[in-house]
């Protein structure tokens, strides 16, 4: 492989050839030129000799496929990179293990104010229970500790971190013992996040763009707002990635718009929408997500954030002025809170006006065919992840304990929102699951509930072209004369047509359909690997030589 575009050098043009080329333009191809930022020319490797003289720089792809760079549609950067750099509980097998890492951790940041960790997950450990706040100030050594669940959306805490919020108790979502949620979640989370010196927050978000990077991602959606982080952490994102080479950062920052000078501030902010995390509703492992009826394990119907007014209100309001807006939405309740607004909203400003905004919910996990052609109405993207299914579905996981089977076999119904032609987008919620693109569409074509897998080539234009159009850009993600020049190339097996099941027709495997294959992504098989990611031209990750 060949070094990166020397900066400022729009012109210069580059010759790869040797490999597989992912293109509807040509299904067959072998080889691509590109020029400057854009994609100049895409064919057969005869073809591709008539161009060896004229270019600056010519790449042997030595068999290697070339891709569209992929988006993630719902990332959380500073948080992804804290876990990379810090304590991650995502693997950790039990609670005793969960313990030894807390204190080792602890000793090894003797300096730091307060402790931050992600990723404990009870229900995953032969234990099945979380750590008392007795054992986390045991382990710590009775320092502030601020420890996320997996999902995010509640944490543990140490007694001395309590001890900085003064009236913790009193708020919603504290209760003595238990996991804090809501207000009381919301309260820890910004007093312990408000000890990040800018250089640990920089160095953090440096992490997960770089390592997103060498995953082939070329775009990240930030869904960022008070719930979540500061406006100087988001700010202070946005920046970083505009003044390096690297993955494109699309800012949402989901704060209600009510006015015209609300969407203004948001602007202002850099933010791209007013989407993202607005919560509707909470999680399904904590408990807080909206159902319509209460949890197989727990005697309530979780937590509702918005009702369908405030959607409808939101809505309009970003509609009027010309902003994307969006919401968190899991639980059946909250998804029908969030159609019934959004219809609310129609009514109000007009059908087409709300289409034409491309709106946009997170998650939105539980559904009914009311709420999924409410989503085809109104041209929603359904930004989803399917590692959600991989790591929670089947008949003993997550979903299941929290729903009952016959509920939680209902949850991420991928092929029934392509069928009614919602426009979808891939993501990974990360750190809530990994960034990981290839797993993401190998965990959506091989769906725990059969019946709600997709194609490959599908979960493959959801996690490229979906993200792409759900920021409203058109004319990327995909490899075609005129396209933005960001590709990633890949180490990979044979390249196949993969499809769920006989459900799907005979002639998308045929060769003779001209459908361009990808790697073979069935359970066990090794993803591919990430040789090499390009983002408007410019080399943002090589894989180093081994």
């Amino acid at each position: 492989m060949s070094e990166r575009m020397p900066p400022g050098r729009e012109s210069h043009t580059v010759l790869l050839r040797g490999g597989e080329v992912h293109s509807p333009a040509d299904p067959f191809a072998t080889a691509m030129v590109t020029e400057g930022g854009s994609i100049a020319w895409i064919g057969s490797e005869g073809a591709a000799d008539s161009f060896a003289d004229g270019v600056d720089e010519t790449v042997d792809l030595d068999g290697a496929l070339v891709t569209p760079t992929f988006t993630d549609a719902h990332v959380h950067i500073t948080a992804t990179g804290l876990a990379l750099t810090g304590l991650d509980l995502t693997g950790s097998p039990s609670l005793r293990d969960a313990l030894a890492r807390i204190r080792d951790y602890a000793t090894a940041r003797p300096v730091d104010r307060v402790l931050l960790g992600h990723g404990w997950d009870a229900t995953r450990w032969p234990e099945q229970r979380h750590p008392t706040r007795a054992e986390l100030d045991e382990a710590t050594g009775g320092r502030p500790l601020y420890l996320s669940r997996t999902d995010v959306h509640s944490a543990l805490v140490t007694t001395a971190l309590l001890d900085l919020v003064p009236g913790i108790a009193q708020l919603p979502g504290f209760a003595d013992g238990e996991p804090l949620t809501r207000d009381a979640h919301h309260a820890v989370r910004n007093v312990a996040h408000g000890t990040l010196t800018p250089e640990r927050r920089a160095e953090a978000q440096r992490a997960a763009l770089d390592h997103a990077a060498s995953l082939g991602i070329g775009d990240l959606h930030e869904c960022a707002g008070p719930d979540i982080s500061s406006e100087d952490d988001f700010t202070a994102l946005l920046a970083l990635a505009a003044n390096a080479d690297g993955p494109r950062v699309h800012g949402y920052w989901a704060e209600p718009v009510s006015s015209a000078q609300d969407a203004a501030r948001i602007r202002a902010l850099g933010a791209f929408g007013a989407a993202g995390d607005l919560f509707a509703d909470g999680s399904l492992g904590s408990h807080t997500a909206h159902l319509t009826a209460p949890y197989a394990d727990a005697e309530h119907t979780g937590t509702s954030y918005l009702d369908a007014g405030a959607v409808a209100a939101h809505v309009a309001a970003c509609t009027e002025a010309g902003l994307q807006a969006g919401f968190h939405a899991i639980g059946d309740a909250a998804v029908t809170a969030v159609t019934d607004g959004v219809r609310a909203a129609a009514e109000q400003v007009g059908t087409e006006r709300v289409r034409a905004a491309r709106h946009r919910v997170e998650h939105a996990e539980m559904l009914t065919e009311k709420t999924v052609a409410a989503f085809a109405e109104f041209a929603l993207t359904a930004s989803v992840q399917p590692a959600f299914d991989a790591a929670w579905g089947g008949a003993d996981g997550m979903y299941a304990v929290r729903l009952g089977a016959e509920r939680a076999a209902t949850l991420n119904p991928y092929a029934a929102l392509q069928r009614a032609g919602v426009p979808l987008a891939f993501g990974s919620d990360s750190p809530v699951t990994p960034l990981d693109p290839w797993g993401t569409i190998r965990a959506a074509a091989f769906h725990r509930t059969p019946g709600h897998r997709i194609s490959v080539r599908g979960g493959f234009t959801a996690h490229t072209r979906g993200g792409k159009r759900a920021v409203g850009i058109d004319d990327a993600g995909v490899l075609v004369p005129g396209a933005p020049a960001d590709y990633a190339l890949w180490h990979t097996g044979d390249l196949i047509v993969q499809t769920p099941d006989s459900r799907v027709a005979n002639w998308s495997t045929d060769p003779r359909s001209g459908t361009p294959g990808l790697p073979d992504l069935t359970p066990g098989t090794q993803l591919p690997v990430c040789l090499r990611t390009v983002v408007g031209g410019r080399s943002v990750y090589e894989r180093p030589n081994e």
